[in-house]
């Protein structure tokens, strides 16, 4: 059994969402992050050394980071489909998409709602307005990532442009949007949500 650890309101629930998707049983831990002096799980600090949700613990394998545990989970459990194997033609644009959100999404967000001066030129994941103008590009006129194959990719881009969108930081960008209508509209991800709620 994996042992799912969240908490309300934060990155966790793109892997509640990649749970539902797998269909594997799951254990939700729920981790106070915002208050260290609630008791937690003794098997949480072996798979958060930073103590970040979200994390998992999979047998004797305990592992943190959403893109991570993204590809780990997707990988473990290949009946799934939400990974291209090994030697599939879509793997290394999958590859891209799940580091997609830590290496750029996330901090070009950042950037942007803390209003950071911007360097395309310096900074590894380019600027905003690239970052917005790639995600629009790849989802424009395809309903997936991988064209008509949803992969865990989504789950992770598809959560962060759900991010986005909550905050306002998308204006009104169709494409996008529409993306993440076909996301929400997913049940797995409505249960995802449910369990946060």
């Amino acid at each position: 059994m994996i042992k799912y650890y969240w908490c309300p309101n934060t990155r966790a629930v793109r892997i509640g969402w990649l749970l539902e998707e797998l269909g594997q049983p799951f254990e939700p831990v729920l981790i106070d992050i915002r208050d260290p002096n609630v008791p937690r799980d003794p098997d949480f600090a072996k798979a958060s050394p930073m103590g970040k949700v979200p994390a998992i613990s999979h047998g004797d394998v305990h592992l943190a980071d959403s893109a991570a545990i993204a590809l780990y989970l997707a990988d473990v459990f290949p009946e799934s489909g939400l990974a291209p194997a090994i030697g599939d033609k879509d793997r290394a644009q999958y590859l891209y998409w799940m580091v997609f959100t830590p290496g750029v999404i996330e901090p070009a967000m950042a950037e942007k709602l803390a209003n950071f001066p911007t360097n395309k030129a310096q900074f590894a994941w380019g600027d905003f307005p690239t970052m917005i103008s790639v995600l629009e590009n790849a989802v424009r006129d395809t309903e997936w990532l991988l064209g008509d194959r949803f992969s865990a990719a989504d789950v992770l881009v598809g959560s962060s442009a759900n991010f986005m969108q909550m905050f306002g930081a998308l204006s009104g960008n169709a494409p996008i949007a529409a993306y993440v209508e076909r996301c929400l509209a997913r049940p797995a991800f409505q249960r995802a949500l449910a369990l946060q709620a």
